[in-house]
């Protein structure tokens, strides 16, 4: 259940300046003469308004703001969730990860224990923290991403690879930002106060300097307390800022500054109370002095886009940035205190652990080009893209030294003074119970990737009611991923290049022109060691590698391959829209662990295979002029067709020699998963909504494996309960 608190928004200025010029005389027309013209409709949009909405719906995105997807977002063969900025405000989540929980098929991994800490998603059972973009280009690192320069955020799910890269085994995140604009000046603030200190304010702001030059600005101010688990708090602080030169009708060039720093006192809340029980309720606060999480991010882009000739268009993109990530974060456990406890001998209780904690430096280069060609060919009408880019991503993680001075407070096992801190049992002052001193150590891995990509995309009309489309990317790389032991500072480079291919097609039907249906085809490919966090547990991701393997690169990219098929239909004057989907993933050639050590580094390579398959239902748009809601639902079934098992713990075979992850569900994923929200505009000053979320059980285990299970009992060992939240705004 989330904690309740009651938060409001308002609009604290809002300011926009335009001018139309006068109608001129016909001239040449003889005095007196009546002249009867045609009706003319100018349709504008603001410029402070989501250009990529529908006119009259704003839930319901038009189209995406990748301008490599060519169709709008109700004729793209595939299914993309996109959640508008004025979803996002009535939603009250602010950062990424909040805003993504509340999709159906997406599951939020973030501070799972034995994780790294940051934003990290898992799209139908799919691993993705390293697949989120800003308008088309990745985005690297385990950050804290916030969306108050944010325009709408895309949610493609299903394999992407031809137009993201490797990994995107379960689909990508596109955030689309806020640009400048030479249409007209506007500035927009708002400001908003609740309890448990909630404060947010934001500013958005264009300057028309020109006809031609243009800045924007937006601004961000947060700060609140957890809901009912104070002191544990979070602060925001950022600033986006873009301008754009247009010195002629066919070229413009944009130039766009960000930064965030987002500072989190976090607390990790509950705890299961034993192997296959249930989370503990009611529990304290228990987050130690000086447990910080804080992220810091800082990029700059710029935009050119040509058009030469008319249905010739060229665009090109550059981002450098770099993002620090840094947390200890105490988590807890749980125990029964001895005999020999002096306090409450044999209480039930819970005692905090060392710390998760861990720091990250993050730095990458990507241009990315791209040629989009409109033309006619033996009467068919051709979207053709010609796409290449270069990406250089650099990622070094470390370690912090802990030092606790803190005396222990109770008896847990069989020790026979005190040797653990228990935070249960009338213990007062929990926060400062383990006095931890902390050092930034040294870095544990140093991680780099470079990509060479070429790809070429086309959608063909065929007939006004069939269309046909296709693509196909090359990605060329370098990988090195230096290991070394903090202790003794002694290092293992790994390094290897390699070629990946990936592909997709699809045939779209247009029965009306209100509605298609498609089938679609997808590929993905993940590299060996892809996921920059990780180092060499290859369980979770990190570079594997077979003991007196010749090259770490041995082991083949995992595959992915995905089958839907789906229909969209626009209603009510394309301002509602109707999807639904059954798709197929299966995720071959799997990486997993050579011991029953997830961590372990003596990697086995490739042995593991999945399925995920289900169906999606979508509706988003406007009911009527005044009722707007997005709903949706997804029914998902998972399973392990292969695995070497070697996770599995000897004393478990020896008891259970039939033991085995295949036939098992995939873990950290909620196989059903529902959501909706409906606003309803009461007059034009004054709305009323709500949201339901909804998400079955969840079992535990590591990524791209099978749910923990206890054979001694027959079930799942560690399963987060279903569960549903309801929210009201106005």
């Amino acid at each position: 259940m989330r904690p309740i608190s009651i938060r409001g928004q308002a609009l604290a200025l809002g300011a926009a300046v335009s001018m139309l010029g006068a109608p001129a005389l016909a001239q040449g027309q003889p005095a007196g003469d009546e002249v009867e013209l045609d009706t003319l409709k100018v349709k504008d949009r603001a410029s402070d308004v989501n250009p990529y909405t529908q006119e009259g719906a704003p839930y319901k995105a038009r189209v995406s703001g990748d301008a490599r997807r060519t169709r709008p977002i109700a004729e793209t063969p595939q299914t993309i969730t996109v959640i508008t900025e004025t979803q996002i405000k009535d939603s009250g989540q602010s950062d990424l990860r909040d805003i993504l929980n509340a999709q159906p098929g997406v599951t939020v991994g973030t501070g799972e224990n034995g994780n790294a800490f940051g934003d990290r998603y898992i799209i139908r059972g799919q691993e993705m923290r390293s697949d989120v973009f800003v308008d088309g280009l990745r985005d690297p690192g385990m950050t804290v991403r916030e969306s108050f320069a944010v325009e709408q955020v895309e949610l493609t799910k299903g394999p992407s690879s031809t137009f993201a890269g490797r990994g995107t085994a379960g689909g990508a995140v596109n955030s689309i930002t806020k640009q400048a604009s030479t249409d007209y000046s506007f500035t927009n603030a708002e400001a908003g106060g609740g309890t448990d200190d909630h404060i947010r304010v934001t500013a958005d702001t264009n300057w028309k300097l020109t006809d031609k030059i243009a800045v924007r600005a937006n601004l961000l101010y947060a700060y609140e307390e957890v809901p009912n688990r104070g002191p544990a708090d979070r602060k925001r602080y950022g600033a986006a800022v873009s301008a754009v030169f247009k010195p002629s009708d066919t070229f413009t060039a944009l130039l766009d500054y960000y930064h965030l720093t987002a500072k989190d006192f976090p607390d990790l809340g509950s705890w299961f109370d034993a192997p296959g029980g249930k989370p503990v309720r009611h529990v304290p606060v228990y987050a130690q002095q000086g447990d910080f999480l804080k992220s810091d991010v800082d990029t700059v882009t710029v935009r050119l886009k040509w058009q030469p000739i008319d249905g010739l268009r060229i665009e090109n993109s550059a981002r450098y940035g770099n993002s620090h990530n840094a947390y200890v974060n105490t988590g807890a456990r749980a125990a029964t205190r001895s005999l020999l406890d002096p306090v409450a001998p044999g209480a039930v209780d819970a005692t905090l652990d060392n710390g998760h904690q861990g720091w990250q430096e993050v730095t990458y280069y990507v241009d990315q080009l791209n040629i989009y060609g409109d033309f006619t060919l033996g009467g068919m009408k051709h979207q053709l893209i010609v796409g290449a880019e270069f990406s250089d991503h650099k990622v070094r993680n470390g370690v912090y030294g802990l030092t606790n001075t803190g005396a222990r407070n109770c008896i847990t096992g069989n020790a026979l003074t005190a040797n653990s801190w228990c935070i249960l049992n009338g213990v007062t002052d929990i926060a400062a119970l383990t006095q931890r001193t902390i050092v930034k150590g040294n870095w544990d891995s140093d991680w780099q990737v470079k990509t060479r990509s070429v790809y070429l995309m086309d959608t063909i009309d065929m007939t006004n009611w069939l269309t046909l489309f296709a693509g196909a990317r090359m990605d060329s790389f370098d990988y090195s991923n230096t290991i070394q032991n903090t202790n003794t500072l002694v290092q293992t480079p790994n390094n290897y290049s390699d070629t990946i291919w990936n592909f997709h097609a699809g045939i779209s039907v247009k029965p009306s022109d209100d509605g298609n249906v498609y089938l679609a085809f997808g590929t993905s490919s993940e590299i060996n060691g892809g996921e920059s966090d990780l180092g060499s547990n290859c369980g979770y991701g990190g570079i594997c590698s077979l003991p007196g393997a010749a090259s770490v690169g041995d082991g083949r990219p995992e595959r992915i391959t995905n089958i839907e098929l789906g229909t969209k239909w626009e209603l009510f004057d394309h301002r509602l829209l109707l999807t639904a989907a059954a798709f197929r993933l299966v995720k071959d050639d799997v990486f997993e662990t050579g011991s029953a050590d997830s961590y372990a580094d003596a990697g086995s390579l490739n042995t593991g295979k999945h399925r995920v398959q289900g169906v999606e239902f979508g509706l988003v748009g406007n009911i009527t002029s005044r009722l707007s809601g997005q709903a949706s639902i997804t029914l998902m079934d998972s399973k392990i067709l292969r695995s070497n098992d070697l996770d599995i713990p000897a004393a478990t075979l020896l008891a259970f020699p039939d033991a085995s992850n295949v036939g098992r569900k995939l873990s950290n994923f909620a196989n059903n998963q529902a959501n909706l929200l409906l606003r309803y505009q009461i007059t034009d000053a004054f709305a009323l909504g709500g949201a339901a979320n909804y998400k079955s059980r969840i079992s535990a285990g590591q990524p791209d494996g099978a749910a923990l299970f206890d054979y001694a009992l027959g079930k799942y060992r560690y399963t987060v309960p279903a569960y549903t939240t309801f929210d009201l705004f106005a």
